[in-house]
């Protein structure tokens, strides 16, 4: 990912209130999930949206916790 495109996500993240984020991060943990499963069995094209879904949930943690 490109800085811009990381700054936009970082902006969007924190404009959410406490529930979008709670809810943002179990839609990215279900995806990570299934990112995973076709990893696994060999489906996967994209291995590099792996880092990204990974990234973005640890972002949505930290503006969780800079919240409370």
């Amino acid at each position: 990912m490109n800085r811009m495109k990381v700054n936009e996500i970082k902006k969007e993240i924190k404009g959410l209130s406490p529930a979008d984020l709670i809810a943002k991060e179990a839609e990215l943990k279900e995806e990570l999930f299934n990112l995973r499963f076709q990893l696994a069995t060999g489906q996967l094209e994209n291995t590099a949206r792996i880092k990204e879904v990974r990234q973005s949930i640890a972002r949505i943690k930290t503006v969780l916790r800079e919240q409370a």
